[in-house]
């Protein structure tokens, strides 16, 4: 068991050899004592001999690079040698089946939660989160390390000698759309043959489910908090999964493409079509073949387009449209009693201010203003009880006055003078 203090300070004092026997291992998975010391030289040249060796020593000791058993060969430490390639984004493209066993787990997790949440078994409810948010952050991890792979491999075959044989260049750039491409475009189809954005959006859904129940339960603050979280993950790697896969396809699709321009078929159709633009159709057809007739295509899938229900019924609904008429309350005739009443409301405060004191306001305008409307009546009322040029109290007992068309059961406001 190695110590980790040492294993970090040997990382910080030689991160320049270290780097450089992580970019070997992708060349030689195990390497020998002369091969470790020419990659000592070439990252540190103003280093001695001797130097060099305590260099190599320093590292072993620490373990940085471990003694294979029965060999004096070398190899670098597995947990090094990921942890470095992380932070260098030198990450070897990945298994698409790792990735799918892993979103084929969330499924699994999610049906915990449920199951947790109908039992009421607050454990298993955190526990499967937690499952939830590991695999969350291993597939975004595994993601982003095969973005860089792929961009990688990109650029490998673009600085790749020219004078190489084009199928050579990019067979690496074939491997990986055909084994990785591909399968993850079909897991991240959005359709019910697509497993990534089904099973986050299940998840996603289950996790906001438990939040709310929890809430309506009275559950601690902490455990909903971690519900939450977890489902802000998911609908970022739901985000970050759409951006990793149009990257990659992006990135291998003009090269594939151009590779399939430079195969055998594409050289001889360009061959043909040469042909053809410079004597015609039918000469070029008759020296290949000798029927001269020319070939007949033809599309063997048809289409069909067909209107939805909705459609035909909006049609429908379209043809037989016809155009309500409305009258506009102008063109309608003008009831007496709905025309305005003129009333000198001036007049009216200054016999009440000589009227006073008044027992009962209501009484007093049907008394001396019986020819005015109702409604007149009622909003004089309303109005002059509530000016400030007098005081108004109502009295406690209710009392009921005729009026032409209604009783009114109100309490008589008493007027007075204000003091």
């Amino acid at each position: 068991m190695f110590n980790p203090r040492s294993l970090v300070w040997a990382l910080y004092t030689h991160w320049d050899a270290v780097e450089g026997f992580v970019r070997l291992s992708r060349e030689f998975a195990v390497f020998t004592s002369e091969q470790a010391l020419n990659c000592i030289a070439k990252v540190s040249p103003e280093l001695d001999a001797e130097a060099q060796g305590g260099v190599l020593r320093t590292l072993v000791n620490a373990a940085v690079l471990q003694s294979l058993p029965r060999s004096s060969d070398l190899q670098i430490n597995a947990y090094v040698l990921e942890f470095v390639r992380g932070l260098t984004r030198e990450h070897e493209l990945g298994l698409t089946a790792v990735l799918q066993a892993r979103v084929a787990a969330i499924r699994e997790a999610t049906e915990g939660l449920n199951e947790g949440m109908k039992g009421a078994d607050r454990d298993r409810v955190r526990r499967a989160a937690r499952q939830l948010a590991e695999l969350f952050r291993q597939i975004s991890l595994q993601l982003d390390q095969d973005r860089h792979a792929i961009l990688d491999l990109a650029e490998t075959a673009k600085s790749s000698d020219s004078s190489m044989p084009v199928a050579q260049r990019y067979r690496r750039v074939l491997e990986a759309f055909d084994k990785y491409v591909e399968p993850m475009n079909q897991m991240m189809d959005t359709g019910p043959e697509g497993t990534f954005y089904r099973y986050l959006e299940e998840a996603e859904r289950s996790l906001d489910w438990a939040v709310e129940q929890l809430a309506v339960q009275g559950a601690l603050y902490t455990h909903r908090l971690q519900l939450r979280q977890v489902a802000h993950q998911a609908k970022e790697l739901r985000r970050f999964g759409r951006l990793v896969a149009q990257q990659c396809a992006d990135t291998l699709l003009p090269l594939r493409e151009e590779l399939r321009q430079h195969n055998a078929l594409s050289s001889a159709v360009s061959a043909l079509l040469g042909q053809v633009r410079k004597r015609g159709l039918k000469r070029t057809l008759a020296r290949k073949t000798p029927d001269t007739s020319l070939p007949l295509w033809r599309n063997e899938r048809g289409f069909r387009l067909q209107l939805g229900d909705e459609v035909r019924g909006i049609m429908a609904a379209a043809r037989n449209y016809v155009p309500q008429t409305v009258a506009f309350p102008q063109g309608l005739p003008v009831e007496p009693r709905d025309q305005l009443e003129l009333v000198d409301e001036a007049g009216i405060r200054a016999h009440l201010r000589q009227s006073l004191p008044v027992e009962s306001l209501l009484d007093w305008l049907q008394t001396h203003y019986c020819q005015l409307a109702d409604t007149t009546l009622l909003g004089l009322f309303h109005d002059l009880q509530h000016e400030a040029g007098w005081e108004c109290e109502a009295a406690p007992e209710v009392k009921a006055t005729e009026l032409h068309t209604v009783r009114v059961l109100h309490h008589p406001h008493r007027m007075s003078t204000a003091t």
